[in-house]
């Protein structure tokens, strides 16, 4: 029956489903010498873990606080850090007014090159009109 309780403890330890007190019988189980064989390749499993629970850790921890030998150097990385930030922004500033500038150069010479072919075109209409007063002035 003991041996039943056993097994149905370990699938349910397998499910991560059971208790404190469970694992405790579980651990009390293969702590003992008469542990079935089927379930031998566990021993060393709960026996570790009782060993763990067991350990203390006894070196002497110093209190007092340790010289920051850095201090200067994080004070350095920030000022870094606030510069670039400060120039990288003035360099993006200047990198968009230059995009600006070259978008509306682009957009002026556009303009003039239309400019151009309107004023050609006033010129065909301005030698049109000559031509027509000259018929309509010798009639």
């Amino acid at each position: 029956m003991e041996l039943d309780k056993i097994n149905m403890l370990m699938e349910k330890y397998f499910e991560a489903t059971t208790t404190v007190a469970e694992e405790e019988v579980l651990r009390n189980y293969f702590l003992n010498e008469k542990v079935a064989p089927h379930l031998e390749q566990y021993t060393p499993l709960f026996q570790f873990f009782s060993r763990a629970k067991e350990e203390r850790f006894t070196k002497q921890v110093p209190l007092k606080p340790r010289k920051q030998p850095y201090r200067w150097l994080s004070v350095a990385a920030v000022a870094v850090l606030v510069f670039g930030i400060y120039f990288g922004r003035s360099y993006q500033e200047k990198r968009e007014a230059e995009f600006a500038y070259q978008q509306t150069k682009k957009a002026l010479t556009l303009l003039a090159s239309n400019f151009s072919r309107g004023t050609e075109k006033v010129a065909y209409l301005k030698e049109f009109e000559v031509a027509k007063q000259k018929i309509y002035n010798n009639n």
